[in-house]
């Protein structure tokens, strides 16, 4: 029976990529392959405390949710092999799939009908070197790019890395997040007017929603 190590199961609004302000089902993967400066979800990567739970498991609370809308989140959720079988059997079940993944890893396994939210490291992450730009010839035009900004810097990065590999011709959804307490979203919107930039300014819902929570939401 395949199994997979759980961090936290939850229904939600759903507060990031072009999906945010809907009812979403959560299913958050332990453990994770890079240590970002601003990573948010610490907890997830400890694989001590989390639940082993069948695929079956999992599919039976997602039906109990009763929200079709499912994302599968972590740490980074592709570090586990059985994660590719839980999105087939999520699909089987008529759920729409979304995978946000770190970019390290290769999304080639993934079934095509999951929606992928890939997020590229910038500078300020400390790990944007460990990406894995193969990635992008693999995304579809339902496939969401999200770069998370703390200051110029990886704004600056974000636009070559735009530029270099043809996003736009890739997607539309190019997202710029910006990281609370570090980058202003009106400092942001600025620069994206000025340089008529073709991303999403998008901010972390949930945390406006509930700014003092920091698991289940």
């Amino acid at each position: 029976m395949k199994k997979l190590l759980i961090s936290e199961i939850f229904t939600s609004i759903q507060g990031e990529s072009t999906y945010a302000g809907r009812t979403c089902f959560f299913i958050r993967l332990a453990g994770c392959n890079l240590n970002c400066s601003y990573c948010d979800t610490k907890y997830a990567f400890d694989k001590e405390k989390a639940d082993e739970l069948s695929i079956n498991e999992i599919i039976d609370q997602a039906i109990y949710s009763g929200v079709k809308l499912t994302e599968i989140t972590g740490g980074e959720p592709l570090l586990q092999k059985n994660v590719l079988s839980l999105c087939d059997e999520l699909i089987k079940n008529g759920f729409t799939v979304l995978m946000e993944t770190n970019g390290s890893l290769p999304i080639s396994g993934l079934n095509p009908k999951v929606i992928k939210i890939l997020d590229c490291k910038c500078p300020s992450s400390g790990e944007s070197n460990k990406m894995y730009f193969g990635n992008f010839n693999g995304l579809s035009r339902e496939d969401e790019i999200k770069f998370v900004l703390a200051d110029k810097e990886d704004y600056i990065f974000a636009k070559s890395i735009i530029t270099q590999y043809k996003l736009t011709e890739i997607t539309q959804q190019i997202l710029f997040s910006p990281i609370p307490g570090k980058l202003e979203p009106k400092l942001l919107a600025k620069w994206m007017i000025e340089n008529k930039s073709p991303a999403i300014l998008q901010l972390q819902l949930h945390k406006i929603i509930w700014p003092d929570i920091e698991k289940g939401v």
